[in-house]
């Protein structure tokens, strides 16, 4: 088997970091390789704000989980109230992913961005972890907040972040994969 596909099939989410930064030329390469990502008709709807301030990163914690506990859903709620959590696992690393509203699929364009920024850590044996629970914030009044903060140009929507560091643990094994998802049309 090949190394790229190695890496896809071994991939995991890592929600255990090292307190060290990663290195200037890694995180050069995984911002690289999200540039590289396919988008509709090439238009690179994506802008990365890479944030390795601590406490930056522990406000936009506190105030994910102020928007969490607003929501009706109870899974959700929990995460915003267990005292506990901390929605990006204490990496010293978040990349906030903002897509271009006018473009023809910013959010598709910014998660094949996404997508290859986790591929490329993992072959570099860093951790990542895909943050979705950011939405609700991003989606609120304090949007506007928190894309001034982090110099989202005019015209762009804050979508996702992304966890980044070294891995304190090794990757678990793949859960299996869910079954009958894929049909075929052939020729006769």
């Amino acid at each position: 088997m090949n190394e790229t596909i190695k890496t896809i099939f071994g991939r995991r989410s890592v929600r255990s970091y090292s307190t060290e930064q990663i290195k200037a030329e890694e995180l050069d390469l995984i911002l690289k390789a999200g540039l590289y990502a396919p988008s509709a008709h090439n238009q690179q709807s994506w802008h990365f704000t890479v944030i390795q301030d601590k406490e930056i990163i522990n406000n936009l914690n506190k105030a994910s989980k102020e928007e969490l506990i607003k929501l009706e859903d109870e899974h959700y709620k929990k995460f915003g109230e267990d005292e506990n959590v901390h929605l990006f696992y204490n990496a010293p690393t978040v990349i906030v992913v903002s897509g271009e509203k006018s473009a023809l699929a910013p959010r598709v364009d910014c998660s094949a961005a996404i997508q290859n920024m986790l591929l490329a850590s993992e072959s570099l044996n860093i951790g990542t972890c895909w943050i979705g629970l950011v939405t609700p914030l991003f989606k609120s009044e304090r949007a506007d907040e928190f894309a001034k903060l982090f110099g989202i140009p005019e015209g762009f929507e804050l979508y996702y972040a992304v966890a980044v560091g070294y891995k304190t643990t090794e990757n678990m094994q793949a859960p299996p994969r869910r079954e009958n998802t894929v049909n075929f049309i052939r020729k006769a």
